[in-house]
């Protein structure tokens, strides 16, 4: 097609308009989609053990000491641990009991999935087991033992759960780790171990049970 715009022949290759050819490019090279594996290749993750199998046998041990000490015993307690590690530290720290007072106490394990405020935020995940004692929690004292301590809002969800179920004499906190970052005013009354990190990083929490090991790592994607 020719044009004649103020005396001026300009020529257009309609051809060319309708198929317009890509710049030069090294066709054995294609670019890779957002979800394509190889945008992982050359990140790093840095990663340190915070926490050993052995460190994490004596908090334990240290928690299940203290819970003890301030409950005067063992009489009036009853351990809930919140899955999934939740549950398998209750486990643990209800065997350690055991070998030390020479008693059973009262292990269960309470979901608060349900309970989440972020519930319509998060993919579906599927709901855990609540078993309480055939005791109950009425006028016991409940120890809630989770994994790691972070915002505060699982614990939260927790006390709403528990609240549907009964009416604890008290209700205390048993965490493995403590994080840091609170957003609600909560605190743990034992703690196996404080670990500063910033929001960047992410702590990770093996068990044997679960992972076939025990540890505790700090990880972070290198920038």
């Amino acid at each position: 097609m020719v044009c004649i715009h103020g005396g001026t022949v300009i020529g257009y290759d309609m051809a060319r308009m309708r198929n317009p050819q890509p710049a030069m490019r090294d066709a054995s090279i294609a670019p890779a989609s957002f979800n394509d594996p190889s945008r992982e290749v050359g990140k790093e993750i840095y990663m340190s053990v915070a926490l050993s199998a052995q460190d994490i046998s004596r908090a334990l041990t240290r928690i299940s000491h203290e819970i003890l000490e301030k409950n005067q015993g063992s009489s009036n307690i009853v351990l809930l641990g919140i899955p999934t590690r939740g549950a398998h530290l209750a486990a643990r720290i209800s065997g350690i009991i055991k070998d030390i007072e020479g008693v059973e106490v009262p292990t269960g394990t309470l979901d608060i999935t349900l309970f989440r405020d972020d519930l319509r935020m998060r993919p579906p995940r599927a709901i855990m087991p609540t078993k309480i004692p055939t005791s109950g929690i009425e006028d016991r004292d409940v120890v809630l033992i989770d994994d790691v301590l972070y915002s505060g809002r699982t614990i939260r969800s927790a006390l709403d759960a528990l609240g549907e179920i009964g009416r604890p004499r008290t209700v205390q906190l048993a965490a493995l780790v403590d994080r840091g970052h609170r957003e609600l005013p909560i605190k743990a009354d034992f703690v196996g171990k404080n670990l500063p990190t910033s929001k960047s990083q992410s702590v990770k929490v093996l068990l044997a049970e679960i992972d076939g090991r025990d540890e505790v790592s700090i990880e972070e994607e290198a920038q």
